[in-house]
């Protein structure tokens, strides 16, 4: 297999490797290993490289993940994928061409041997080049409104390839969304904005995959142009969660992703409990996920003073849920404070509230 031609002192584990997964029917991977900058702190890690890990037949949008940490030393590779519970372990051939190692996801472990790829035989990675560039500012091309149908049984916003949507969700619930507030936050309007449900799908005017804060933006246009929402912000003192650092200190690890990179929570449950795994995120970022958690409505804001990104897992169990296994994972609140080093702290703080001035039921599609 013809080597791929990097820089004439590039090591010999940087590349594009691929190899297939024995799960189910076969599991394309894809692992595009690279050398890190050498600034700042990378200069005194041994192991300042980079992998992307993607898997063509288990993530269906394609898009790549970045390892949350990456080593190679002595020949070997080491990498984990936080957000899905995934590490590889492999030893690099003496002729670079392939990797034989083991790929271990939620303690689960198989084989998993990489191959070097070429311009020649490289898969395709779907999706994999086409993130929106950073500064555009996308809205809806095209948009479908409608209302909710009987019986129709799915919930929340999703992305997926070049598509945008939401199911289920209230003018309400979409404020909440599109603005990152909590329903407290939110004043004034006709009950239908809290009644009406409706589903949306449509796609970006702008070609790649938007981030995050784009999708938002999306939806505060959609919001504006096919519901007139417009809207003016006050101040004022409602009970809040705080998210304050104990006296311990905080037990959170800075993350080794791109500083400009997307977060990612991702979580699964079972009896033993709920599992999110936080990549890239800042307080902010946390404190908006835990909002959706807390459950009660209380907006949650960041009094840390935390500043950059963190990788982390939490695990808890919901309060409503009577475990008698003596290894389930704690309450919300004491499984922040346990596992993270932060508390959640009822108080009552100033914070930005919507009232709204004038907002229509959706025009026509």
């Amino acid at each position: 297999m013809t080597r791929m031609a990097f820089g004439q002192n590039a090591p010999g584990i940087a590349g594009i490797w691929q190899g297939t997964l024995q799960v189910g029917g076969g599991q394309r991977v894809v692992v595009k290993i690279s050398k890190m900058g050498s600034t700042g702190a990378e200069k005194a890690e041994k192991s300042a490289w980079k992998a992307v890990y993607y898997n063509f037949d288990s993530h269906a949008d394609g898009l790549g993940k970045l390892a949350t940490s990456t080593k190679f030393e002595d020949q070997s590779l080491q990498f984990a994928v936080a957000s899905i519970d995934a590490s590889y372990a492999g030893k690099l051939s003496p002729d670079d061409a392939s990797i034989a190692g083991t790929w271990t996801q939620a303690n689960v472990s198989h084989p998993l041997t990489l191959q070097r790829a070429n311009g020649d035989t490289a898969w395709e990675i779907p999706g994999a080049d086409r993130d929106m560039p950073p500064d555009a500012s996308p809205e809806f091309e095209v948009a479908t409104i409608k209302p909710v149908p009987p019986n129709w049984d799915r919930y929340g916003y999703h992305f997926n390839g070049h598509q945008v949507s939401c199911d289920n969700e209230s003018v309400n619930t979409m404020i909440r969304f599109a603005y990152s507030v909590s329903g407290r936050q939110i004043q004034g309007g006709p009950e239908w904005v809290n009644s009406g449900l409706y589903n949306v799908v449509g796609v970006p005017d702008i070609l790649g995959a938007p981030s995050v804060k784009q999708q938002l933006g999306m939806y505060q246009k959609l919001l504006a142009d096919r519901f007139k929402l417009t809207f003016h912000r006050d101040k004022e003192d409602l009970p809040v969660y705080a998210i304050t650092v104990t006296k311990a200190g905080p037990k959170l690890a800075s993350s080794l992703g791109d500083p400009n990179g997307l977060p990612d929570e991702t979580g699964d449950e079972d009896r033993m409990g709920i599992a999110m795994r936080y990549t890239n995120v800042s307080m902010a970022d946390l404190a908006a996920n835990l909002q959706a958690m807390v459950g009660d409505g209380k907006p949650v804001v960041d009094h840390t003073g935390l500043t950059g990104r963190f990788d982390f897992t939490l695990k808890w169990t919901r309060e409503q849920t009577q475990s008698t296994d003596p290894n389930a994972a704690p309450g919300l609140f004491t499984a922040i404070q346990e596992q993270l080093g932060l508390k959640l702290e009822p108080v009552k703080a100033p914070v930005d509230v919507i009232v709204i001035d004038r907002v229509e039921r959706p025009s026509a599609n």
